[in-house]
């Protein structure tokens, strides 16, 4: 593994300023594409999931945390309140506040639910100096969050669900938990609620676990303030722990937010709260990433998928020609001109580009492109319209690995 708090910065891809602040890291243009394509896949994989998508403001009056319960038992973790128009508001520590909030503001049948409401949105806490470290712990968070309001009967499967979109995504990712905890309530007064709301989201994500045959160790003091959850680990490159992905669920802010929703039976009911993150935080989704495929993404997650490499001055429109055609495809392509160096120390420099496109007299008089993959293997010259294409097609599958024989090339072995 590496380091993503060093290479990230050599890589540009982020980096910090003092007079910005510690745990606010700023993105540089490479990480900045890496985390609008990982927030387009989740977007769009939510999507197709049957969530819909809301946007919610950053701050909140000081009242609704106090209802939610944070400001009582997550105040350390949150900023001061400031003082707005007579009015105590806050910088947000959680999204779910909101989204029950959007919940409330229309009338809600049961034919309505599962509900499943998602955003990625910005949220804030207040973390000590010393736990502060390059993307993986940070101070203002982009929050992969979404919250599903379902009946009681609905929970286990909006769980389970839920857990499949997380090992989908962790596929395309290319990454593996390290484990999967239930984390349960500990000793002391951190907790809401009775024994008996809490050994029955126990139970249901227990029953997931089991269901979905992935072994998992539980662990008491690891819950929520509000309720038991599934916490997907990952380590870093010194093997220190951090939760990524989450399934959690929630009896408790239904109650105190008052929802409802309309039954079947003509009656008021309360609905449940799953929350999940598919991803967790854009920050520290990915650091894990950097630290585990060191530089060389997946191609869909590439900061640069393509780069055309003429081998001489002559080939230069060619190769512009290509690399325009292909940013019109949607790849993120670049030209990497001659007068920077020899074609060897070009590809070298470029050796984390998944996709390298050789333009030499031969090909740029035929208009194709000889195609270079990251791995050392090459592809024959094939017009540049179909390189294209298939290399498109392959990023769109959103797969982790480089493989040239699912993407239909004919692929020579030769190193380079």
């Amino acid at each position: 593994m590496h380091d993503h708090r060093k290479l990230g910065r050599e890589l540009e891809l982020f980096d910090t300023d003092p007079l910005i602040g510690a745990g606010l890291p700023y993105w540089l243009p490479a990480g900045a594409a890496i985390r609008h394509a990982l927030e387009e896949y989740i977007r769009e994989a939510e999507r197709r999931a049957g969530y819909q998508h809301v946007y919610s403001p950053v701050l909140g009056k000081r009242e609704l945390y106090e209802i939610s319960g944070h400001w009582s038992h997550y105040r350390d973790g949150m900023y001061p309140p400031m003082e707005i128009g007579g009015e105590q508001v806050v910088l947000r520590p959680s999204l779910c506040p909101h989204h029950a909030l959007i919940y409330r503001s229309r009338a809600r049948s049961y034919r309505d639910l599962p509900l499943r409401m998602a955003e990625l949105g910005g949220m804030y806490r207040s973390e000590l100096s010393g736990v502060l470290g390059g993307l993986s712990r940070v101070r203002a968070i982009q929050l992969n969050d979404a919250h599903i309001f379902c009946t009681p009967d609905q929970v286990a499967a909006e769980a389970a669900a839920a857990l499949g979109l997380i090992k989908q995504a962790y596929q395309a990712l290319g990454i593996e938990p390290a484990r999967y905890r239930l984390s349960l309530p500990g000793q002391g007064g951190k907790y809401v609620g009775g024994r008996d709301m809490w050994d029955r989201a126990a139970g249901l994500l227990e029953q997931v676990l089991v269901e979905a045959g992935v072994p998992y160790q539980a662990e008491e003091g690891e819950a929520a303030f509000y309720g038991p959850k599934i916490d997907v680990q990952v380590a870093d490159s010194a093997e220190r722990e951090a939760s990524l992905s989450t399934v959690q669920v929630d009896f408790y802010l239904p109650e105190r937010f008052g929802l409802e929703y309309v039954g079947a039976d003509g009656a008021r009911h309360a609905p449940v709260m799953v929350h999940r993150s598919i991803i967790g935080s854009a920050e520290r989704a990915v650091a894990h990433l950097i630290d585990v495929h060191g530089g060389a993404f997946p191609a869909w997650l590439a900061p640069v998928q393509l780069v055309v490499l003429p081998v001489a001055d002559a080939q230069l429109p060619a190769a512009e020609a290509l690399a325009g055609q292909a940013v019109r495809q949607g790849l993120r392509a670049v030209v990497a001109r001659p007068e920077s160096g020899s074609l060897g120390a070009r590809i070298r420099a470029h050796r984390l580009v998944p996709y390298q496109a050789v333009v030499g007299a031969r090909e740029a008089a035929a208009g194709e492109a000889a195609l270079r993959l990251r791995d050392g293997r090459r592809v024959p010259a094939r017009p540049a319209g179909e390189v294209l294409a298939r290399i498109g097609d392959r990023i769109a599958a959103h797969s982790a690995e480089l493989r040239e024989d699912a993407a239909g090339l004919d692929v020579s072995a030769t190193a380079i």
